[in-house]
C-alpha cells in the first residue's frame, strides 16, 4: 500500500494531466488524474486527498464550482488547492479560496516544488 498522500490532478488536457502527474510523483505524492469535472464531483465524496490540481474549465461541471463544493465540504477542509488555468482573470478572482494560483503554462519543476513545500506545511 502507498502511504504517499493523495492528489487528485482535475485537469481536462491530458498532456498538462500527465505532466502534473508526474511533478507530483516526484513531490511523493500518490496521483489520480480525473478530467470531467462531474466525475471530480462524484470523487470528492468518497475520498480525502491532500492536495487537488484545478483547472477552471472542465466538462459538465467548472473548477470554481467544484472549488466552493470543496470549501464547502468540512471534511476537505485540510486539502490544499492549487488552481492551475490559463484564465488568469477567473483564477485571480478565486484566489482567496485557494491556497495557491498558478497560471498555465506551469512547468514540471515549478509545480513539483510548490507541491513538495506544501505537502511539508
Amino acid at each position: 500500500m502507498n502511504d504517499n498522500p493523495l492528489a487528485l490532478i482535475i485537469e481536462d488536457d491530458e498532456d498538462l494531466a500527465a505532466i502534473f502527474g508526474e511533478a507530483l510523483q516526484a513531490a511523493q505524492f500518490a496521483t489520480e488524474i480525473i478530467s470531467d469535472g462531474a466525475v471530480a464531483q462524484r470523487r470528492l465524496k468518497e475520498v480525502i486527498p491532500s492536495l487537488v490540481v484545478l483547472d477552471l474549465h472542465l466538462p459538465n461541471v467548472s473548477g470554481e464550482i467544484l472549488l466552493r463544493q470543496l470549501r464547502a465540504n468540512p471534511a476537505l477542509a485540510r486539502t490544499r488547492v492549487v488552481i492551475a488555468s490559463a484564465d488568469p482573470i477567473s483564477a485571480d478572482m478565486l484566489r482567496s479560496e485557494s491556497d495557491l494560483v498558478l497560471v498555465k503554462p506551469v512547468s514540471f519543476s515549478q509545480l513539483r516544488d510548490l507541491a513538495q513545500r506544501l505537502r511539508l506545511t
